[in-house]
């Protein structure tokens, strides 16, 4: 297995972009992936479970590699997980999963589906991506000879040692048997793949490690064939928010799930840390572009984030919806230039470190006069901090709220407005 990223060279496109832009962690073996990458077209896929009727932001640097994959002249298999949504991936998580009948999984299915038409080209050609489903193999397996066929290559000594079961065991947490046959299920996706499309690569997040390492070895030993699994970072924001979340929930990829002004809003609000890296990763920018926007220092940077939610938007909802989503936010900024001298409401700044309740903020603003007309405000869309509406009425405000000139702005509908600043 080579892991030392930062001492390899690549001779492939794909490699080599994968390697500049920060999306590399894991490989089985990078130099015999990289010598076949350099010499044929190979069919790569990434499965992503249905579990609601739109993936999020947190799913797209997934999206972003199989994307560049077919850029460099490679095919992507889209792998819908039909038959493992009905159990369940344990990985990362402390409970199980709520059960979704068939009717479910289908709708979310027809929803998923939709994102990837925007960021893939499909059809028949040899580089055209391609969508399979699960449960066309998995429904049909006989349980008693897929555990004499499959059992033998899988040792429970082994499979404890996986973090998504450690995590479970050190918290003394239930894992149920149905779980745990997720991963010899996610394994044996990986050898159909192999025998139907000559898939030789596994991509994923760096949590999919241990059961991307299965399926590496169940093609070995099963099949005899060199196949290859490869990760990406676990992308975090910087103040270690999980990607995929923003004050006001999740960060959908659909526009019936989220507008694409939310989904702009989203980048440009991106920290400046952020910056550089999530223009490597969520845009198409030249490099040298790329390097010239992030040593912007002070104010320019923002110029830096329009650009990264204008480029962001345009892969996901097409250029006209990043243009008309820019003018509104630029319509709004010049609004509250406007209104420069907006109340302002002192809070202690101990007060924030520890956090504030929204619906107490509310109140302390004066905005509402109540702690249950701030819950009904949140209920009907009506309370926005910085600008962003918020969904969550347990929401907790702190420090890491405050906006760039070191202030909160709460609003409760369009016109009333106050600066919360911490003393």
């Amino acid at each position: 297995m080579t892991n030392n990223i930062d001492n390899f060279t690549p001779n492939s496109d794909f490699l080599k972009m994968m390697k500049d832009r920060g999306y590399i962690h894991q490989c089985t073996d990078l130099d015999a992936l990289d010598q076949k990458l350099s010499k044929n077209i190979v069919a790569a896929y990434i499965g992503f479970d249905c579990t609601a009727t739109s993936l999020h932001v947190g799913s797209l640097v997934q999206i972003m590699m199989l994307r560049n994959l077919q850029k460099n002249g490679h095919k992507p298999i889209v792998l819908m997980g039909g038959g493992t949504t009905r159990i369940g991936d344990p990985t990362g998580r402390d409970e199980s999963r709520k059960m979704l009948t068939d009717e479910d999984i289908n709708t979310n299915m027809d929803g998923i589906r939709t994102v990837f038409e925007k960021y893939l080209t499909f059809g028949d050609g040899p580089t055209d991506a391609v969508m399979v489903n699960n449960a066309d193999w998995l429904e049909k397996l006989s349980y008693i000879d897929f555990l004499r066929d499959m059992g033998p290559h899988f040792t429970i000594n082994r499979m404890l040692t996986f973090d998504s079961v450690k995590l479970r065991l050190e918290r003394e947490q239930p894992m149920t048997f149905l779980e745990f046959n997720y991963m010899i299920l996610q394994a044996y996706d990986y050898l159909e793949l192999g025998r139907k499309y000559d898939c030789s690569l596994q991509m994923g997040g760096s949590d999919q490690w241990g059961n991307i390492i299965n399926g590496v070895e169940l093609n070995r030993r099963v099949d005899r064939n060199e196949v290859y699994g490869l990760t990406t970072p676990l992308v975090t924001l910087a103040n270690g928010q999980k990607m995929g979340k923003s004050m006001s929930g999740a960060v959908w990829l659909n526009d019936d799930m989220l507008s694409s002004y939310d989904f702009w809003q989203f980048w440009r609000n991106t920290a400046d840390a952020d910056v550089g890296r999530f223009l490597r990763l969520f845009t198409e920018l030249p490099m040298a572009e790329i390097e010239r926007l992030e040593r912007l220092e002070g104010s320019e940077i923002n110029e830096a984030k329009k650009i990264l939610a204008n480029e962001a938007t345009i892969l996901c909802h097409g250029p006209a919806a990043a243009q008309n989503a820019s003018e509104i936010a630029r319509q709004a900024f010049e609004q509250k230039s406007l209104s420069a001298d907006l109340p302002t409401v002192q809070v202690a700044k101990t007060d924030l470190e520890t956090g504030i309740k929204v619906n107490d903020l509310y109140v302390t603003a004066g905005l509402t006069q109540s702690k249950g007309e701030a819950r009904r405000l949140i209920k009907q869309g009506g309370a926005k901090i910085n600008d962003e509406k918020i969904s969550d009425g347990e929401l907790l405000i702190t420090l890491a709220h405050l906006n760039s000139e070191g202030s909160i702005k709460l609003s409760a509908g369009k016109k009333k407005h106050v600066l919360i600043k911490p003393e």
